[in-house]
């Protein structure tokens, strides 16, 4: 078969590799398919292009993955419009972490002929394999579709075992002298890099997370190896963000993943999704000393009660330490605060506050966001049952249209009262900023001018 993938535009300059089209593009080729990927990100071409280019080229099949976010969805609904209205509609199916939660949903918007659900490698094959039989889609696994009108959502597909079977994400198929540009903390600007995953899932269950699937299935050490390695011959990749939910799911896969980097002499920095629980003194300086320079918490509160409502598995002593290590360890932490949670109020917002002031390095701009209940998670099916929220249509539609707004109100704070909150909370996140930023720049000039720095070579931005 004929296979478009669609990259959608999501407004950066340099967009994030998408994995998720990688890792199907790969499997349809092992299959024997022709696949082509159609790159709106890069080109930052309109819908009406793919249009376009949809009457000019015919395709068999048409796929779009794509997550929950407010942009997305509405990217999703213009992007699935074209293909609808192309001269030769092909075969549409989307999939991602947007429309699996809520498939009959998504296959009324996108009018999409396939929605698949959760993990698509063995999925995809077999509804393929469905379609060029014109044989019923009622027996294909983890799928949902449309019969005469009536929304059918199959079975749930097991989740793949074995992740290490599957090929490498299909890189040929993408412009990687594009991909390789996006910057990361610590990149420089001569180096390359690129995202990868060294795993996939979480073995935690935080109440406003959306992931459907259960547990954390890593790859093995000598897979990630030799996709790191065949990056850096092919592409010149010398920086590796690992984009997992959570890279550190344990001590004792985060040691042995460091001393094998260590032992390959891989020669890259790295960075990746952390937890708390885990950042421990002996467990960073091996990831230190491996080449880690940056791990992204997911901290959310400066609160037990809130840590506990939130099912976040943290105490407040364990993020204290662990930020603590880190930096002691040599390694930048990122700290990501959300607000309005179950429980929430502006004593929990100034505690949060306090913490990311205390830590404010002038490097990195952190602000607080609201939580966002997206469809799928723990806090989406408690607002629906308290009322707040009344379907995945209200969500969206309604509710959901930006992410720095609020979708639904969990505290006991009006919306009035909530963005005051939030408005002062943030005024004062961003001016510390801004001074830390200035007093790093005037440091730089004295030091320029007094000092005879040869080194200085402007203020630049990137």
């Amino acid at each position: 078969m004929r296979i478009l993938l669609v990259v959608y535009d999501n407004d950066s300059y340099i967009h994030t590799f998408p994995h998720a089209l990688a890792a199907i593009g790969a499997i349809l080729l092992k299959h024997g398919h022709e696949v082509e990927v159609y790159n709106q990100a890069m080109n930052h071409y309109p819908e009406s292009h793919l249009q376009e280019y949809l009457d000019k080229n015919k395709f068999d099949l048409v796929g779009l993955s794509f997550i929950a976010g407010y942009y997305e969805y509405r990217k999703a609904l213009k992007i699935s419009q074209a293909i609808n209205d192309s001269k030769y509609r092909p075969f549409f199916v989307i999939g991602g972490h947007g429309p699996s939660p809520e498939p009959g949903y998504f296959l009324k918007k996108t009018s999409a002929d396939a929605v698949v659900i959760g993990e698509g490698e063995e999925t995809i094959i077999e509804l393929i394999q469905a379609f060029e039989n014109k044989s019923s889609l009622h027996k294909v696994k983890g799928i949902a579709f449309s019969d005469n009108g009536k929304f059918i959502v199959n079975e749930r597909r097991p989740l793949i075992k074995d992740i290490d079977q599957l090929p490498f994400p299909a890189y040929k198929l993408f412009s990687m002298e594009y991909y390789r540009l996006n910057r990361a903390p610590y990149c420089s600007n001569k180096e390359f890099s690129i995202g990868m995953l060294s795993g996939r899932g979480c073995p935690f269950k935080c109440n406003f997370c959306y992931r459907m699937d259960e547990g954390f299935r890593p790859r093995s050490n000598q897979s990630i190896i030799e996709e790191i390695k065949f990056l850096r011959k092919d592409y010149l990749i010398n920086h590796i963000t690992f984009n997992d939910e959570l890279f550190m799911s344990s001590c004792q896969r985060t040691i042995s993943l460091c001393e094998d980097f260590i032992k390959h002499n891989l020669g890259i920095k790295w960075e990746c999704n952390g937890r708390l629980n885990f950042a421990k003194q002996e467990v960073l300086g091996l990831m230190k000393k491996a080449g880690c320079v940056f791990i992204n918490y997911g901290i959310e509160s400066i609160d037990d009660s809130i840590l506990k409502n939130m099912n976040k598995a943290l105490t407040i002593k364990q993020i204290n330490t662990g930020v603590g290590s880190t930096i002691q360890a040599g390694i930048t932490p990122g700290l990501n605060i959300i607000f309005g949670n179950i429980g929430e109020n502006k004593n929990t917002l100034r505690k949060g506050v306090d913490f990311l002031l205390k830590y404010a390095d002038g490097i990195f701009m952190r602000t607080i966001r609201p939580v966002t209940p997206y469809p799928g998670s723990e806090l989406y099916y408690y607002a629906i049952k308290k009322g707040l929220l009344k379907d995945v249509a209200d969500f969206y539609e309604n509710k959901h249209i930006n992410s720095d707004l609020l979708a639904v109100n969990f505290t006991e704070l009006s919306d009035a009262q909530f963005y005051d909150a939030l408005h002062e909370a943030n005024s004062e996140l961003i001016e510390s900023f801004f001074k830390k930023k200035q007093d790093s720049y005037l440091a730089q000039l004295k030091k320029l001018y007094y000092q005879k720095d040869a080194s200085f070579r402007g203020f630049r931005q990137t």
